[in-house]
């Protein structure tokens, strides 16, 4: 059976996700290098939120108990 294949924007979002996760899942979000809309995805899929930290935004993984 084929597998469903995931547009450019998935595979970037999935990217992201994974180097968060490497990072030990949170980033400055002015270091990241991936477009608003990528950004914009992973927060509306629920995946990630943004957190003012008082001195920059920080983007962290949700954690899922």
């Amino acid at each position: 059976m084929a597998r469903k294949q995931k547009n450019c924007s998935e595979l970037t979002a999935d990217s992201l996700l994974h180097s968060l996760r490497v990072s030990g899942g949170s980033a400055p979000l002015h270091s990241l290098k991936f477009s608003r809309t990528v950004i914009q995805s992973l927060v509306d899929r629920g995946l990630v939120k943004v957190q003012n930290t008082g001195c920059g935004f920080l983007l962290e993984i949700i954690e899922i108990n």
